[in-house]
């Protein structure tokens, strides 16, 4: 068991969830607002992406994401911010048999170019989503080749930003080992992404399949979707890792019980209490982690 616990707390994301929760942060107020109630309830990390402030619809605008970066470092807390860097590999396979009729779920674009604003704003971590997901029930692949992610990950390393490798199934697992040992990657971080149709799924017997096959040493956390957020949450902990929750992953505290991102975070120190775990500060996790302070 962990007792030293790392909470990420995921605050958007870049599904359809507006429709679904008010509380979903839309603008970079709104979601630099939300880092702050996280960072205020116990996280110790807040994961950002950036929405359309006029659709709600997911975003890759550097200006958006330099003002949410701007707004929470000028606000009154300390948190470590990582940034998403999977923006830019969706792909909607066109319908029946005209496959190449992309739909316009579609915003596909280079290793290089989905790091802009990573370059720009320089995070104390951003992620790299390990390999290609089908993603959900219907046409839509999320798109990241071993090509793409090794330009990625040399980059990432090059501008000294930490990365948190995204682990949505086995073979990405496999495939981020192979980065560390061709060099390209240093001493990065792991995230374990389960419950997402259709990669890993969300139980014990994958989590620990894939933790008895990370790195030895390695820093890592997992979660699940939906209602075994908190499930997969402690089962993390109990397997020697960190934790992320948060409204990209799931809207509900409880059954019909609307969340806000602090609620999730507060929920989560809750059972990491009963567990006899603490969580870090951000002092403490950077030092956990091993990161340069921006």
């Amino acid at each position: 068991m962990n007792h030293d616990v790392i909470i990420t707390c995921a605050l958007t994301g870049a599904g359809d969830t507006v429709a679904k929760s008010h509380l979903v942060p839309i603008t970079p107020a709104q979601i630099a607002a939300a880092a702050v109630e996280a960072a205020k309830a116990g996280a110790t990390v807040v994961h950002c992406h950036v929405r359309d402030p006029q659709t709600g619809r997911f975003s890759r605008d550097v200006e958006l994401y330099r003002e949410v970066m701007q707004r929470i470092r000028e606000a009154d807390v300390d948190i470590i911010v990582n940034l998403t860097a999977g923006m830019g590999g969706d792909l909607e396979i066109g319908p029946g048999e005209s496959p190449m009729e992309f739909g316009p779920g579609t915003d596909l674009i280079g290793p290089l170019e989905r790091l802009a604003h990573i370059e720009a704003l320089l995070p104390e971590i951003c992620t790299l989503d390990c390999g290609t997901l089908n993603f959900g029930d219907g046409n839509a692949i999320y798109v990241s080749t071993p090509a793409q992610l090794r330009a990625g990950a040399k980059r990432i390393t090059e501008l000294g930003v930490k990365a948190e490798l995204e682990i949505f199934d086995t073979g990405h697992l496999w495939f981020a080992k192979q980065m560390i040992k061709e060099g390209l990657l240093d001493d990065p971080l792991f995230q374990l992404c389960l419950g997402i149709p259709w990669g890993a799924p969300a139980d014990t017997g994958t989590m620990k399949a894939m933790v008895d096959n990370l790195p030895p040493g390695a820093t890592w956390a997992g979660f699940g979707i939906g209602r075994m957020q908190m499930p997969m949450a402690a089962q993390a902990v109990l397997l020697g890792g960190n934790v992320r929750v948060g409204l990209e992953d799931n809207l509900y505290l409880d059954k019909g019980v609307l969340a806000s991102n602090g609620q999730l975070v507060e929920r989560a120190v809750e059972i990491l209490g009963r567990l006899g775990a603490r969580v870090l500060t951000p002092a403490e996790g950077r030092a956990k982690m091993n990161l340069k302070r921006r």
